[in-house]
């Protein structure tokens, strides 16, 4: 699997590391147990499209948000973390 980098272009898959869903991305409020129970440990493995979270480790750094078929591991789209998360 290639993945483009928007600082670094096309690379490898083995430069980045897989941090699971974009909601990684919505932490809940300090505070509400219940929802960061929900937050760290029930978590949904669906097939077809998601939205997913890595990082370049072994490039830029950078924290990237990818969308992709999971069961052909077809990309439709990367954008910087710091850009969704806005």
């Amino acid at each position: 699997m290639r993945i483009t980098c928007p600082i670094c272009g096309d690379r490898d898959r083995r430069e980045f590391y897989y941090m699971g869903a974009d909601d990684f991305l919505d932490r809940p409020e300090e505070g509400d147990q219940d929802a960061m129970h929900r937050y760290l440990h029930l978590r949904e493995n669906p097939a077809g499209v998601t939205k997913d979270l890595w990082h370049h480790e072994a490039g830029c750094g950078a924290w990237l948000v990818i969308e992709r078929n999971v069961s052909t591991h077809e990309i439709f789209g990367v954008e910087l973390a710091s850009k969704v998360a806005s």
